[in-house]
C-alpha cells in the first residue's frame, strides 16, 4: 500500500513538478494552494505526510500547523525558500517535523520524506507483513521465511527485500535502491549492491542462476515479481 503525500504550496508550477515526481516514486499525491484549502482536504482525506510551503495566501503554514497539530500528527515537512530558512525553525517549534531549503534537490527531499515517515510511522499502521507466492516477510518481528521455512538474512538483505516487495513490479535503480537503504542507516552499498543482490537471492530463490522473485531490468535495476 503506497503512501499519500499531500503537497500544499501557492505556485502551480511546485505543486505540478513535485506531484509528477513523487507520484513516478510511487506515492499517491494530492494538492492544495493555500492552508484553508489543505485543512478542509486533510479533515476529509487524510495523508500519510504533508510538504507545506510557509507563504501563501488565505492561511499561510504557521497558521496551517497550529490548527492542524490540534487535530492530528500527521509529519509535516516545511519547503521554504533561502531567504526563509531561519523561519523555518519556527515550524519546527510549531510542530514540523523536518523542512527543506528552495532550490532543493528532488531526491534530497526524497531522502528526507522517507526518514520522516520511517521515523513517525506508527506499528501496525502500514504493511507490517509483506507476502508473495511463497515469501513472506514480517517488518515488526524483522522475520523472513519461503516456504514456510525460516530464512536467515542480513539487516541489508532484509531491508532490501522489504524495499523491492513494497513495491511489486515496479523497477528500482541502483541508484534509487542505494538510496533506500541509505535512508535505513547503511553506507557503502553502491559498490557492493550486487553482491547483495546475489546474496540475497540464494536464500530465497529456488534456482538463484534463473530468479522468478528478484528480476534484473537490464541497463536500469531490479523489480520484484509476486509471481514465484
Amino acid at each position: 500500500m503506497a503512501y499519500s503525500i499531500m503537497v500544499v504550496d501557492d505556485q502551480s508550477s511546485v505543486r505540478q513538478l513535485l506531484q509528477e515526481y513523487l507520484e513516478e516514486q510511487g506515492f499517491h499525491v494530492s494538492t492544495a494552494a493555500d492552508g484553508q484549502s489543505a485543512l478542509y482536504m486533510t479533515r476529509h482525506d487524510p495523508p500519510d505526510l504533508i510538504l507545506l510551503d510557509i507563504m501563501m495566501p488565505k492561511m499561510d503554514g504557521y497558521q496551517f500547523l497550529q490548527q492542524y497539530r490540534k487535530e492530528r500528527q500527521t509529519p509535516v515537512i516545511i519547503i521554504t525558500a533561502r531567504e526563509e530558512e531561519t523561519d523555518a525553525v519556527l515550524g519546527l517549534d510549531l510542530g514540523a517535523d523536518d523542512y527543506v531549503v528552495k532550490p532543493f534537490r528532488m531526491r534530497e527531499l526524497l531522502a528526507r520524506i522517507r526518514a520522516v515517515l520511517r521515523r513517525t510511522q506508527e506499528p501496525g499502521k502500514k504493511s507490517e507483513i509483506l507476502r508473495a507466492a511463497e515469501i513472506t516477510l514480517d517488518e515488526i518481528t524483522h522475520t523472513v521465511t519461503v516456504h514456510e521455512n525460516p530464512v536467515n538474512l542480513t539487516p541489508i538483505e532484509f531491508n532490501m527485500l522489504a524495499t523491492l516487495m513494497r513495491s511489486p513490479g515496479r523497477v528500482f535503480t541502483r541508484d534509487e535502491l542505494v538510496d533506500c537503504l541509505m535512508d535505513c542507516g547503511f553506507s557503502g552499498l553502491s559498490s557492493t549492491l550486487n553482491v547483495h543482490i546475489r546474496n540475497l537471492r540464494t536464500k530465497i530463490e529456488t534456482d538463484p542462476e534463473n530468479p522468478h522473485y528478484i528480476e534484473t531490468v537490464f541497463g536500469v535495476g531490479y523489480r520484484f515479481t509476486k509471481s514465484g
